[in-house]
């Protein structure tokens, strides 16, 4: 539901910084590159979300103090060291002749920051270079290797053609992940995720009704799940025609499958679990159901609320936890969009990979087999639970819908027919359920390709 900004352009060169420092005047861009290697810090070495981090209201203090020139640059850096982090890391490895001191972690914030606008950012390549110098001398822990910052930045910039050259052939993803990928898909899938991941994602919306129409009007592109796909362009989301009558709302498409599965949803009376912010929500009331919506937290409640507003759809606002949750009658249906580890989204949340392990996946699976036995409890007899998640791991997914029907023979999988999902056949398992990569959906007609990671599958109690 969230609206933003598509412009395939990268920021350009920071504002002035204002800051004094006893040192002197600093250089332009100084405050902005030094705040964007302590939040790398923060991500790498502390494992703390780039959303919290970057949060306008409540986020890292010296980021909230930027101008808006200076956090769009900030952003831009971290989200591209993040996607690019261990190619960033073997081209810096390359320019050296020994490895960095033990500890120096400081100092390789500093040189991965440069890095990345040196390599992949519109921002002049001396201006990265100067700055790296100037962080490194005001720096008391760095000081002394501002002449090894200097001389290593200056000859990936002469050789800059060369080090992407020679890096292609690192994974841009951790180890771990590539590991789990690779058991999971295959090496040439696997291969083709993690680079998938390098590209930004296209604007997906769903619509109310007339998706053909309004990929029309937006010079859009009609997907298989119904979304239409928006062109690259320059300004707000919010200024396109249909945002301030409500029409359509922004949803990846792949998040936009879930709420289909439940078929024709007509008079049903449906609850969403994990309702924020609220675009399965929407997509059901737009369909007829009559949907109870079940958060705990009471911004993202605010949220909901304001974002249904918005579209002129109304459901039932529950504040509360998903584990008290109960109706005063069996439901119809029940969507559960279950936390988990996040690992299909990191075309948008490349921190993902960095401040989430196999411990985290292991302990939110099971925190999710846990909401999914409560979702079957809140269903009529031939009533029906869709469960779904953006993890691209089976632990979250196909293995917790097949313990759960291993335990409860009242349970039946209701499979996906492909044949109902033209354009997506591949993204249904022999067994039924979906499973979308970032790698499917390709670019066609100018236009990005690719979609979340989810996972998604229907059970029906008997």
């Amino acid at each position: 539901m969230s609206q933003g900004r598509k412009n395939g352009k990268r920021p350009q060169q920071s504002a002035t910084d204002k800051t004094k420092h006893p040192g002197g005047a600093p250089k332009a861009g100084l405050e902005a590159r030094t705040t964007a290697a302590k939040l790398l810090a923060a991500v790498i070495d502390r494992k703390i979300s780039l959303d919290g981090i970057l949060d306008p209201a409540h986020g890292n203090p010296a980021y909230k103090q930027l101008s808006e020139p200076d956090r769009a640059l900030v952003r831009a850096i971290l989200v591209t060291a993040l996607r690019h982090l261990p190619r960033l890391e073997a081209a810096l490895a390359a320019m050296l002749d020994t490895p960095l001191p033990e500890g120096a972690r400081a100092l390789h914030h500093v040189l991965i920051v440069a890095a990345a606008q040196i390599l992949h950012l519109d921002v002049p390549e001396h201006a990265a270079v100067d700055v790296a110098v100037e962080q490194a001398n005001r720096d008391p822990r760095n000081r002394r290797f501002a002449k090894l910052v200097n001389a290593v930045l200056r000859r990936l910039v002469r050789e800059k053609q060369e080090v992407l050259d020679a890096t292609r052939s690192v994974s841009p993803v951790p180890g771990w992940f590539l590991e789990r990928l690779t058991a999971t898909y295959g090496a040439d899938a696997a291969r083709s995720i993690s680079e998938a991941q390098l590209t930004p994602p296209a604007i997906d919306l769903t619509v109310k009704s007339g998706a053909a129409n309004w990929a029309e009007r937006l010079n859009g592109r009609l997907l298989p799940t119904g979304s239409v796909r928006l062109p690259s362009f320059e300004g707000a989301v919010s200024s396109l025609a249909g945002y301030e009558e409500g029409e359509w709302w922004v949803q990846d498409a792949a998040a936009s499958i879930p709420a289909r599965l439940f078929g024709d949803v007509r008079g049903r009376h449906i609850a969403d679990l994990c309702a924020a912010p609220g675009g399965k929500t929407a997509q059901l009331v737009a369909a007829g159901a009559h949907v109870v919506a079940v958060e705990q937290s009471s911004n993202r409640i605010a949220r909901l609320k304001e974002n249904l507003a918005r579209l002129k759809l109304q459901a039932d606002l529950v504040q509360e936890d998903l584990f008290a949750f109960k109706p005063a009658e069996p439901l119809d249906g029940v969507l559960l969009d279950a936390p988990c580890s996040s690992t299909g989204t990191t075309r948008r949340h490349p921190d993902v990979l960095w401040t989430k392990g196999p411990a985290d996946i292991a302990k939110l699976a099971a925190l999710q087999a846990k909401m999914l036995r409560h979702a079957v409890s809140l269903v009529k007899p031939r009533g029906l639970i869709v469960f779904s998640n953006c993890s691209l791991d089976p632990l979250e997914g196909e293995q917790v819908v097949a313990e759960l029907l291993s335990q409860d023979p009242g349970l039946e999988r209701v499979p996906v027919s492909p044949s109902d999902w033209p354009g997506l056949e591949d993204a249904i398992s022999p067994l039924g359920e979906f499973r979308t990569t970032p790698a499917m959906l390709p670019a066609s007609d100018g236009m990005t390709g690719g979609l979340d990671g989810f996972f998604a599958s229907v059970l029906r109690r008997r």
